[in-house]
């Protein structure tokens, strides 16, 4: 009776300090005041040629449809900074996107803001030599479900540099780059997101000196099958990735809402990853995890068909439950190396918003671990087998779980021996 009793009181203060430690959605509110200009900018990019620079003005300025560009080359768009050139689509009703940048080439975009569009803030596709500078996207007010997806989100691109940039309050990811190869991410801020930052289905990605902070997750490098193209060869290094444990806000069904709160860094079924030099610190359910996609497959959660329907059209990425009928992805991570970095946390105990979190209670002790991996592998292959090895070494202050997911966590460990290796990528 009595270790009946310690056990529940056990459980009460656990439920109770979860409690304590959950936070409200953040808000962004910046103060506006807004000018109409909406026909002379709408012209400026109608009439926009080859070789031309398009001059944003200082203000705030309101948008009802939005601006387009299509198989343009060598074309500036410039304002006069973030804080001062302000393009918002609060109320659009026309299009989705607040940008929309179609088959081009060696398009810049530097120094504004961009605000509350229906769809993604800045859309860029099919495009060449890219540059995104000192490019702040947002939706304002309190973070919602219905705010949109993506904020920066340059798809089926290559030759992309996003540099010195600030992306708030996505329901999906503030930066996203998407089936894209040799790409920049380097000086940027996302705060307030579900993801912060997202590399998927991209090769020769390079992620560095970014501050990534109070998302729901920080980092995803991702792979997700029924695409055309697939990733690999990432590097993400010297970014400071901390405090993500923001509520879960992404589109029922979706990949995202089904990341959990409180997950620093997710790697899912991406080759050649080295991710060193990082500071990773204060999350609630583990500060890196390497995964396949038969975790978030098995999580399947989907919303109606209606729900579906529409969120699909603006770019989410739903979770594929048939994902093994797609004979050219592969869900497993491979050839991943996690070496260099310093790990942290001061929370004591893991969040109970997520399955993971539980697992932590009865399996590790109620620690939160840093480094987590799920031990799921093709049909065949041994654990360290080259083509599925994970190296994790010379981190500062790492703790270890390895999951053994696919049988039940029989054989859950937190011995790292057998990933101690080195990894040439």
């Amino acid at each position: 009776m009595k270790k009946f009793l310690y056990f529940f009181l056990s459980v009460v203060i656990i439920v109770l300090i979860s409690k304590v430690y959950q936070s409200s959605l953040p808000e962004y509110s910046p103060k506006r005041d807004y000018v109409d200009l909406e026909n002379e900018i709408l012209k400026a990019f109608i009439l926009a040629e080859d070789n031309s620079t398009i001059e944003l003005p200082e203000g705030h300025f309101l948008f009802s449809q939005s601006l387009s560009l299509d198989n343009k080359k060598r074309v500036i768009i410039k304002g006069k900074g973030m804080d001062k050139t302000v393009l918002s689509f609060k109320g659009q009703t026309q299009g989705a996107e607040g940008i929309k940048i179609t088959n081009s080439q060696n398009i810049v975009l530097q120094d504004f803001s961009i605000e509350d569009a229906a769809g993604d803030n800045l859309k860029v596709s099919d495009t060449d030599t890219l540059t995104i500078k000192r490019i702040r996207t947002a939706w304002t007010g309190k973070v919602s479900t219905e705010n949109g997806a993506y904020g920066i989100y340059p798809v089926l691109s290559s030759n992309i540099l996003i540099e010195e940039c600030e992306a708030i309050a996505a329901s999906d990811a503030g930066i996203y780059v998407g089936q894209s190869k040799n790409v920049k991410i380097k000086n940027n801020k996302a705060y307030y997101n579900v993801a912060g930052i997202e590399s998927e289905n991209s090769t020769n990605v390079e992620i560095h000196n970014n501050e990534i902070f109070q998302n729901t997750s920080g980092l995803l490098i991702f792979d997700l099958p029924g695409l055309t193209v697939y990733g690999k060869n990432i590097k993400a290094f010297d970014n400071q990735i901390f405090d993500n444990n923001q509520i879960n806000f992404g589109v029922p069904g979706s990949i995202v809402s089904s990341v959990p709160k409180g997950t620093g860094v997710i790697i899912m079924a991406t080759k050649n990853v080295d991710f060193f030099n990082n500071n990773v610190s204060n999350h609630k359910t583990s500060n890196l995890a390497i995964v396949s996609y038969k975790v978030f497959a098995a999580d399947k959660d989907l919303e109606s068909g209606s729900q579906i329907s529409k969120t699909a059209s603006e770019g989410i990425r739903f979770i594929d439950s048939e994902f093994e009928k797609d004979k050219g992805y592969n869900p497993y991570p491979g050839r991943v190396y996690i070496h260099d970095n310093k790990f942290s946390n001061t929370y004591r105990f893991p969040t109970l918003s997520n399955d993971f979190g539980k697992l932590w209670y009865i399996k590790n002790n109620a620690r939160i671990p840093d480094i987590v991996y799920d031990g799921i592998l093709p049909e065949g292959i041994k654990l360290n087998s080259n083509e599925v090895r994970i190296c994790v070494k010379n981190n500062d202050n790492d703790s270890f779980v390895y999951l053994d997911a696919e049988n039940e966590f029989i054989n859950f460990s937190n011995d790292l021996s057998l990933f101690n290796c080195e990894l040439k990528l």
